[in-house]
């Protein structure tokens, strides 16, 4: 009757767990057992859900981390072809005469943000390989504990490779069906949301680096203090990509003059053609900027290095303005004079920046080594000690350096398809040439720490020892 044990079902809310023993209830005194049973059981379910250890069948309807990355890169690849698909079918539509127009001015506005994505996906396997490696970037470039690290930074490329491809397949097909104001809006909400993000002073959107980006950035135009190494590094790699900021200076130079849309900037007389001064200008700021750099670090050290790497930024400062001649003086003088002068200006502008890379910024004189890595891993296996990893980087070094110009001169630049190579193809040369370059800053601080002031020794051994002038 009342008093007899009761088995209770498996489907009973008192089941806590899946495979526990049976759960018996006197129904005559289960007042008494709710409040000291289940009591216990709730607070110890309690207990173990704050420490992370849930019921097996809460975990088993948990996805895998393995599943949810296979599912993000479907969607990734899914969104990829869907964007390919809709921009071909869009370039398409138009007709064969304004097709090569339309992608020109599709990749002016589009291209230096494709660009720079690529630089943060590489600066990231920058940093990964510095974390397996011995060389503490942090130290280099003095960063504070809430540094950006390699995840984060491809976290923020992930982002970017979305967001830059949507937003130019959007342009694209708006602009194909006829939506020129839906078509213009794009690009122009695009480089507003970087500046924005860029310039957010709150504490998201990881606030304390891109303040330091922005601090180094003010450093670098303006030159006022001592210079570091974050500031003449940053510099660098803004040589590089020295085409991406002109074509940023003519993007943002059509959205003010209200020209997105349109192919009034292609005419010789457009404030923003081929014509504006403004394009050599702008090619030239990071050379000046990592020219006066150098000048102002020889003012600091008195080392005349310096003065000799400030001349060879300057070798680049020909072979800009040379190119920029041809769209102002007659085609036969451009041909017989300024012609053969813009080639030897580019002959020694690369030979010149070759020599330094290898000579100075990696100091290889000697094939030993290019990284020593803290623990076993694939690039050690494959980078330590190997000696064709210096030719390669010196050859590839040596013939993309010979490219150089080419994305310098504005008389070259009307293949956009080619300039886009090539400019890429420059960022890869500058991501190789971040590792020796980084590599060398470490071994000289290392170096420096480990040299003891061995003249200092023998003056305190004769404080302790020479005074021995006593009796015994």
């Amino acid at each position: 009757m009342f008093g007899s044990p009761v088995t209770v079902p498996s489907y009973s809310p008192h089941l806590r767990r899946s495979g526990s023993r049976p759960v018996f209830l006197d129904l005559g005194s289960s007042e008494l057992g709710k409040s000291s049973e289940e009591h216990f059981q709730h607070q110890r379910e309690l207990n173990e859900m704050k420490s992370g250890s849930l019921p097996l069948h809460a975990t088993s309807l948990m996805p895998s981390p393995i599943f949810l990355w296979r599912f993000k890169v479907l969607l990734f690849l899914i969104w990829g072809f869907g964007c390919c698909k809709i921009g071909w079918d869009s370039v398409m539509r138009m007709s064969a005469d304004l097709r090569d127009l339309f992608l020109y001015e599709a990749f002016l506005y589009y291209n230096p943000l494709l660009l720079v994505t690529l630089m943060v996906w590489l600066w990231g396997v920058n940093l990964w390989v510095f974390a397996q490696s011995t060389v503490n970037y942090a130290k280099i470039f003095d960063l504070d504990q809430d540094h950006l690290t390699h995840r984060e930074i491809w976290k923020c490329a992930t982002w970017m490779t979305i967001i830059v491809p949507t937003s130019m397949t959007a342009y694209l097909y708006l602009y194909s069906h006829g939506e020129v104001s839906l078509a213009a809006s794009q690009p122009v909400l695009l480089y507003a949301a970087v500046v924005m993000i860029l310039i957010f002073p709150f504490e998201i959107f990881y606030l304390s680096s891109r303040y330091y980006f922005l601090r180094t950035l003010w450093r670098i135009i303006l030159p006022l203090q001592a210079i570091t190494f974050s500031d003449f590094f940053l510099a660098d790699i803004l040589t590089s990509m020295a085409k991406v900021l002109s074509d940023l200076e003519r993007s943002v130079c059509r959205m003010v003059n209200r020209q997105v849309a349109t192919i009034a900037w292609f005419e010789a007389d457009s404030v923003c053609g081929s014509h504006s001064i403004t394009i050599p200008l702008v090619l030239v700021l990071p050379y000046m900027c990592r020219f006066f750099q150098c000048l102002r670090q020889y003012r600091d050290t008195k080392e005349k290095t310096t003065l000799l790497n400030a001349l060879k930024y300057s070798t680049a400062v020909p072979v800009i303005f040379l190119s920029a001649l041809k769209y102002h003086v007659f085609p036969d003088r451009w041909t017989n004079i300024y012609r053969p002068l813009w080639l030897l200006s580019s002959v020694i502008n690369s030979l010149y920046s070759f020599y330094w890379d290898v000579t100075r910024d990696w100091d290889l004189s000697g094939f030993s080594r290019i990284f020593k890595f803290s623990k076993p891993h694939i690039c050690s296996s494959l980078l330590y000690g190997r000696s064709w990893v210096y030719f390669w980087v010196i050859g590839s070094n040596l013939i993309l350096r010979c490219t150089w110009t080419y994305k310098l001169s504005a008389h070259l630049r009307h293949n956009y398809i080619t300039v886009f190579t090539i400019m890429a193809l420059e960022i890869l040369r500058r991501f190789q040439w971040i590792f020796f370059r980084v590599e060398n800053e470490w071994n000289k601080m290392m170096k420096t720490s480990m040299e003891l002031p061995m003249g200092d020794i023998p003056k305190e051994e004769e404080k302790l020892l020479g005074s021995s002038n006593h009796t015994v």
